[in-house]
C-alpha cells in the first residue's frame, strides 16, 4: 500500500492550493481527481465555464457597446451553441494546462479515479480499467466540491431540461428560457441568457433572493434586469414540469400560472458530493445536503486528521475563499502557524450586470445600532462611465459616524468584481473616508467612483472638529 504524508480528495481550488502548500513544506502529496483530468467542478462545470460562457456572450451580443450603437447592435447576428463551446474549450484547455504543471513543478502525484475510504486513514481509488488503488494517508483533506440537486419529480433529459453542469457539458442557446432557482447560480445564467436576448422568466420560491447583498443593490439590480424584459416571479412554488411531445418544457407554479419555453435550467441548489466517499468508515457523517462539518478556522472534521475546505462545507463555496481554506488547512495539519485571516472578504455575483461587496450591508449596519452615512456614485457621473456607454451601474458605500471608517462598499455594474478590491483593502486596513477624499484616483476610470460617492457622504456629515 503506498503512504502519503497528505492525500486530497479533489483538484478544485481548495485541493489544489492545499495540495501545493504541502509540497512546498516537503510533504509527499497524492491529488485524487474523479474526472478525466484535474481541475474539478471549477474548471470543468462551475467557476471558469460560466465565466468564460458570460465573457463570450456578452463579446458575440455586443453587449457593452449598445449604449452608444443602441439596443439592435450585435457583433454576430446569430449566436449558436458553437459560438459558445468554441472559446469554452480553449480556455478549459489552457486552465487544465496551467493546472497540471503547477502539480508536476511541485512534485505531486495526481490519479485519476473514484475515491472511498476504507478506514480512517485508508482510501481505495477505483480507476477506469475498474482495478482499485489502495493508499495510506497520514493526513486527509476531503475537497469533493458539489453537484447540481436534481430532485426526481423534475424530468432532467440534458436537452430541454437541464442542470447548472449540463448547460455548460453541451451550451445552446435556446429561443426561450425558464430558470428555477434565483441564487448566485440562477441569477448568473439567467442574465447571461437574457443579455444574448433571450426570452427569460426566472421563478424562485421565496419571496426574496440573494439576501446576503445589501437590497438597494438588488432593488437596482432588479429594476435593470425588468427594465430589459427578464420575467421576475418571486414566492411563486413550483407545481409541476411537464415536457410536451415537441420538447417544450410546461412550468405550472402552485397559483395556476403557467410558464412554455424552449428549455428550463433548474438551479436549485447543490449538494456535497460525499455519498461515494463512503465516509461512515472513517467515522464522519454528512448534513441533509451532504455537507461537512468542520472547525472554522482550521478546517478540521470531528476526526482530527482528516480535513475538508470548499463548496463541500457550505457557505460561502466562492473559488477564492476555497483556495485559502484550504491552504489553512494544510497548514494547520503540519504544525504551521495560521496567519490571521482577514476581516472582510469580498463576494462576485458574474450576473450582467456584475454585483461585487464587501463589509456590512446597510441592514447589517442598522442591526448593529451603528450611527452611520451612505454615500451613492452612479457609474453614468464618471467620464470613463460616458466614454464606455454605460446608462447604469452604482456603487454604496457606508461610513461610520462616529469613527469615519468604511463600513462595507456595494457594488452593481459593469466592472463590479474587480472595483471591489479598492474597498476591500481600505476596509481591511481600517481606513477612512479621508483616504478617499485626499488621494487621488486615475482619471478617467470608474474608480472614481470611489471619491464621487465618498465625496457625497461627506456632504452629509457632520464636520470634524478640529
Amino acid at each position: 500500500m503506498e503512504e502519503y504524508e497528505l492525500i486530497v480528495i479533489g483538484s478544485g481550488p481548495a485541493g489544489r492550493r492545499a495540495a501545493v502548500q504541502a509540497a512546498k513544506l516537503g510533504k509527499s502529496v497524492l491529488v485524487v481527481e474523479g474526472r478525466r483530468r484535474v481541475g474539478g467542478v471549477s474548471v470543468h462545470t462551475g467557476t471558469i465555464p460560466s465565466k468564460t460562457l458570460r465573457e463570450t456572450a456578452l463579446n458575440l451580443s455586443g453587449w457593452r457597446e449598445r449604449g452608444f450603437y443602441g439596443h439592435s447592435y450585435r457583433v454576430k447576428q446569430e449566436i449558436g451553441g458553437d459560438d459558445l463551446g468554441v472559446r469554452l474549450m480553449k480556455t478549459l484547455e489552457h486552465e487544465i494546462n496551467v493546472l497540471e504543471h503547477q502539480f508536476h513543478r511541485n512534485k505531486i502525484r495526481t490519479v485519476n479515479g473514484m475515491a472511498r475510504f476504507t478506514g480512517p486513514n485508508e482510501v481505495a481509488v477505483r480507476r477506469a480499467d475498474g482495478s482499485d488503488l489502495a493508499v495510506r494517508g497520514e493526513r486527509i483533506l476531503i475537497t469533493v466540491g458539489t453537484i447540481p440537486y436534481r430532485p426526481d419529480s423534475v424530468p432532467f433529459d440534458g436537452d430541454h431540461v437541464v442542470d447548472s453542469d449540463a448547460i455548460v457539458e453541451a451550451p445552446s442557446v435556446p429561443r426561450s428560457l425558464t430558470v428555477i432557482g434565483a441564487g448566485v447560480i440562477g441569477i448568473e445564467y439567467a442574465t447571461i441568457f437574457s443579455a444574448m436576448d433571450v426570452p427569460v422568466t426566472l421563478i424562485e420560491p421565496r419571496d426574496t433572493f440573494l439576501d446576503f447583498i445589501d437590497r438597494e443593490i438588488i432593488d437596482t439590480f432588479t429594476h435593470e434586469l425588468r427594465d430589459r424584459g427578464m420575467v421576475i416571479r418571486t414566492g411563486a412554488e413550483v407545481r409541476s414540469i411537464e415536457k410536451g411531445a415537441d420538447g417544450w418544457v410546461t412550468t405550472t407554479l402552485a397559483d395556476g400560472r403557467t410558464v412554455r419555453t424552449e428549455m428550463l435550467l433548474y438551479a436549485a441548489g447543490r449538494t456535497g458530493a460525499t455519498a461515494p466517499l463512503d465516509l461512515d468508515k472513517c467515522g464522519l457523517s454528512v448534513d441533509h445536503r451532504g455537507r461537512i462539518t468542520v472547525d472554522p478556522k482550521t478546517f478540521q472534521t470531528e476526526v482530527p486528521h482528516i480535513y475538508a475546505a470548499g463548496d463541500v462545507i457550505g457557505f460561502p463555496s466562492l473559488a477564492s475563499t476555497s483556495m485559502e481554506q484550504g491552504r489553512i488547512a494544510a497548514c494547520h495539519a503540519f504544525g504551521l502557524p495560521l496567519p490571521p485571516a482577514p476581516q472582510y472578504f469580498p463576494y462576485g455575483i458574474y450576473a450582467v450586470p456584475e454585483i461585487s461587496t464587501v463589509g456590512m450591508n446597510e441592514q447589517e449596519v442598522r442591526a448593529r445600532g451603528i450611527s452611520y452615512e451612505v454615500g451613492i456614485a452612479r457609474f453614468r457621473e464618471t467620464s470613463r462611465g460616458h466614454i464606455m456607454g454605460l446608462n447604469s451601474g452604482m456603487m454604496k458605500m457606508l461610513f461610520s459616524l462616529k469613527t469615519r471608517r468604511l463600513l462595507g462598499v456595494h457594488i452593481c455594474g459593469e466592472g463590479a468584481t474587480e472595483l471591489i478590491h479598492i474597498g476591500q483593502a481600505v476596509l481591511n486596513l481600517k481606513g477612512t473616508l479621508d483616504y478617499f477624499i485626499e488621494n487621488t484616483f486615475n482619471y478617467p476610470t470608474l474608480a472614481e467612483a470611489y471619491k464621487i460617492a465618498a465625496l457625497d457622504a461627506w456632504n452629509r456629515m457632520p464636520a470634524r472638529e478640529v
